[in-house]
C-alpha cells in the first residue's frame, strides 16, 4: 500500500505540472483575450484616430495600411495629447475619452507641433498655431440662421448674437482685433463677411458632417481656407442653452473654442484651456469669462497684444430655463459589424483595379492579386466624403472612364472625385431618363456596371437593364432600351451588382455566390455557381456532414462532468480530463 501511495503521489504531480506547463500558457491567453477590446471596438477605434487625424486612412489606391504598430503609436500619441496614461491600447479610460462630445476638427495639428516645440525650447507652450491668421484687425461676421426654437426654445435670436458677441469679445480683449456684427440684407440674403455662423444639420456640403445630439458639438474653419474661411457651424441637433444646464451643451462656451480655430489657433493639450478638443462643461456666467493664460498666449502671438477696454454689448433680458432636461447620452449609437461570410452584399464595384464589397454602412476591399486587405470592415463615410450621414446602406456603385465613381442610394445618385462629392450632388435618379417598360421611373437602382467588351455602361432595377455610351462629355442613352435581364443567360435576373474584371470577363453576384461571363459572353448556357465568400472573402468552405461512426470514446472517471460554456471553465475542465485519462483504469 505504501509502495502504491508513493507511486500514485509522483504520478498526481506529473499530470498537475504537465496541466500547469500545458494549459496553462492556454488559460493566460484565452484570459489576455477576454480584457481586449471587440473586433468592433477596435474597428470603431481606428475610425476614430483616422477622423481626428491620428492615423491617416488606409489609402484606397496606394494599398496602404495600417500595421498593429502604427495604431499603437497612434493610440499612444493620442493618449499623450490628452493627458492619459500612455499604454498604446484601447483601455477603458481611452476608450471612454472617445465617447465624450467634441469638436469635428482633427487634433494632429497640434500634436506635431506641440511635439515639436517641446524639443526645442525650455518653455513648454501648450498653445497651437496652424500659420494661418486674417491679416487685419477688423473682422465682420454675421448669422445666418437660428438654432430650432423646438430644441433650443430658450436661445431667442438676440440672446444667441448676444452669446456670440461676448465670445468673440473673449479673444478681442487680449489682441487689438475688433469684430463687428453684420446684419442680414432685407429678404435674408447673405452678407460677405469674415466669419459667417449657421446652426446646420447632418450632412451640410463641407467634409464634417453632424450626428445630432452628442457626439460631434461644432467646427470652424481656419482663416486663409478659401471660401470657408472663418465660417463657423454649430450641430442644430443639439440642446443648446448658456449655463451649467443638465441635458443641455453651453454655446458660450463652444463658440469661444471655435472662434479660437477661426482667428488661427488649432487645438490644445493644455489643461484648463478653452482649445482642448473635448467639450468641458460650461465656463460660467459668460459677462465675466476670461480666457486661460495659455490661450491667451497664443492668440497674442498672431495677433499681439491689445486693449483690455471694450465696450459692454448690450443685454437682452435672460430668459428662465427649465431646471432639469433629458441627460446627455453618453453612448452614441454605433452600427454593429457584419459578418464578411453571411453574404448578401449590397454593391460590389471594381474601383481602381480593386473590387470593393459594400454591405449596410461597411465595405470590404479585394486587391488585383486577389488578397483580402482586411478581414474587419471600414465605414464608407470615412472614405467617401460627402454621403448621406444617416445612409443605411449603397444600391450601386460603378467607376467612370474618367476615374469618377458614382454612387446609387435609392431614387438619388452621387458622382465622386477620388474621394470627395462633386459639389453639385446630390442629383435624382430621374436625370438618367430612364423608364421602365410599364412607364414608370425606376424607384431605385440594383446594378451598375462598365462592360470591358464595349465599354458601355449598364443600370440594372426591376428586371430589365439600360444602355449608356459616356464615353463622350454627355451622359446619352441608347435607343431599344430597357431590356430584359434574361437575355444575360445562365446568371441571375435580379443580381445583387455586376462587374467586369480580369481579362474583360463579367462577374454577376447573387447572395453569396457569384457566376462568370468569359469575355464579352452573354449566352453560354449553363454556368456553373461558385462561392463568393470562399473566393472572394476567404471565408472557411462549409463543413460536408460526417458519414462515418462516430468514435465511441473509453470510459472516464470523470464521465459525469459537466463542461461550462465559457472558455476558462471548459480548459480546467479539460485539465481534469486530460488527469483521468492518464490515470490506470
Amino acid at each position: 500500500m505504501y509502495v502504491f501511495r508513493i507511486i500514485w503521489t509522483t504520478l498526481f504531480h506529473e499530470m498537475v505540472a504537465y496541466v500547469l506547463v500545458i494549459v496553462g500558457p492556454i488559460l493566460f491567453s484565452i484570459s489576455s483575450v477576454t480584457s481586449a477590446p471587440t473586433a468592433d471596438q477596435y474597428s470603431r477605434g481606428v475610425d476614430w484616430l483616422s477622423r481626428y487625424g491620428y492615423l491617416p486612412p488606409p489609402d484606397v489606391r496606394s494599398g496602404r495600411l495600417h500595421t498593429k504598430e502604427t495604431i499603437e503609436r497612434a493610440i499612444r500619441e493620442m493618449q499623450r495629447f490628452a493627458g492619459l496614461q500612455e499604454t498604446g491600447t484601447l483601455d477603458r479610460a481611452t476608450s471612454e475619452l472617445m465617447e465624450k462630445p467634441r469638436c469635428s476638427l482633427p487634433d494632429i495639428i497640434g500634436t506635431e507641433d506641440l511635439l515639436r516645440r517641446r524639443k526645442k525650447r525650455k518653455r513648454k507652450k501648450r498653445y497651437s498655431l496652424t500659420g494661418l491668421s486674417w491679416h487685419k484687425h477688423d473682422i465682420t461676421w454675421s448669422v445666418l440662421n437660428f438654432p430650432s426654437p423646438s430644441r433650443s426654445p430658450w436661445l431667442r435670436p438676440d440672446l444667441v448674437e448676444t452669446l456670440l458677441t461676448y465670445a468673440l469679445r473673449a479673444w478681442g480683449s487680449h489682441t487689438p482685433l475688433r469684430f463687428h456684427l453684420v446684419h442680414p440684407m432685407p429678404g435674408g440674403q447673405r452678407q460677405d463677411v469674415d466669419i459667417e455662423v449657421s446652426f446646420p444639420r447632418g450632412y451640410h456640403d463641407d467634409g464634417y458632417p453632424f450626428d445630432g445630439r452628442g457626439g460631434t458639438l461644432a467646427h470652424a474653419f481656419f482663416p486663409e481656407t478659401g471660401d470657408m474661411a472663418g465660417n463657423t457651424h454649430f450641430d442644430d441637433g443639439e440642446h443648446w442653452s448658456y449655463g451649467d444646464m443638465n441635458g443641455t451643451t453651453d454655446l458660450f462656451a463652444v463658440a469661444v473654442h471655435e472662434f479660437g480655430h477661426a482667428l488661427g489657433l488649432s487645438h490644445s493639450s493644455y489643461n484648463p484651456s478653452i482649445m482642448r478638443p473635448y467639450y468641458q462643461g460650461s465656463v460660467g456666467d459668460f459677462r465675466h469669462y476670461t480666457l486661460p493664460r495659455d490661450d491667451q498666449l497664443g492668440i497674442q502671438a498672431l495677433y499681439g497684444r491689445g486693449d483690455s477696454t471694450l465696450p459692454t454689448p448690450e443685454m437682452p433680458k435672460l430668459p428662465s430655463i427649465p431646471s432639469l432636461l433629458p441627460p446627455r447620452p453618453t453612448d452614441h449609437a454605433q452600427p454593429a459589424l457584419p459578418n464578411r461570410c453571411d453574404g448578401g452584399y449590397d454593391a460590389i464595384a471594381n474601383i481602381r483595379g480593386e473590387v470593393f464589397f459594400f454591405k449596410g454602412k461597411f465595405f470590404w476591399r479585394v486587391q488585383h492579386s486577389g488578397s483580402l486587405l482586411s478581414f474587419i470592415p471600414a465605414l464608407i463615410k470615412n472614405f467617401w466624403i460627402g454621403l448621406p450621414p444617416t445612409m443605411e446602406r449603397i444600391d450601386a456603385v460603378y467607376e467612370r472612364s474618367n476615374g469618377h465613381i458614382v454612387f446609387f442610394i435609392g431614387n438619388q445618385y452621387w458622382v465622386f472625385k477620388d474621394r470627395a462629392a462633386l459639389p453639385e450632388y446630390p442629383r435624382p435618379l430621374a436625370d438618367w431618363g430612364m423608364r421602365t417598360s410599364a412607364g414608370h421611373f425606376p424607384a431605385k437602382l440594383e446594378a451598375a456596371f462598365v462592360w470591358a467588351h464595349n465599354g458601355k455602361t449598364y443600370l440594372f432595377s426591376g428586371g430589365e437593364f439600360w444602355r449608356f455610351d459616356e464615353r463622350g462629355s454627355d451622359m446619352r442613352q441608347e435607343v431599344g432600351y430597357p431590356k430584359q435581364t434574361t437575355l444575360w443567360a445562365g446568371v441571375p435576373s435580379d443580381p445583387d451588382d455586376i462587374i467586369s474584371w480580369g481579362d474583360g470577363d463579367t462577374y454577376f453576384f447573387k447572395g453569396s455566390s457569384y457566376w462568370v461571363l468569359r469575355r464579352g459572353g452573354l449566352n453560354e448556357g449553363d454556368i456553373q455557381a461558385k462561392s463568393t465568400v470562399v473566393d472572394w472573402m476567404k471565408c472557411d468552405p462549409p463543413i460536408p456532414e460526417p458519414t462515418s461512426t462516430p468514435k465511441v470514446l473509453p470510459p472516464c472517471c470523470c464521465r459525469g462532468l459537466a463542461l461550462a460554456p465559457s472558455a476558462l471553465h471548459f480548459i480546467s475542465a479539460l485539465s481534469l480530463v486530460l488527469i483521468c485519462h492518464m490515470l490506470p483504469l
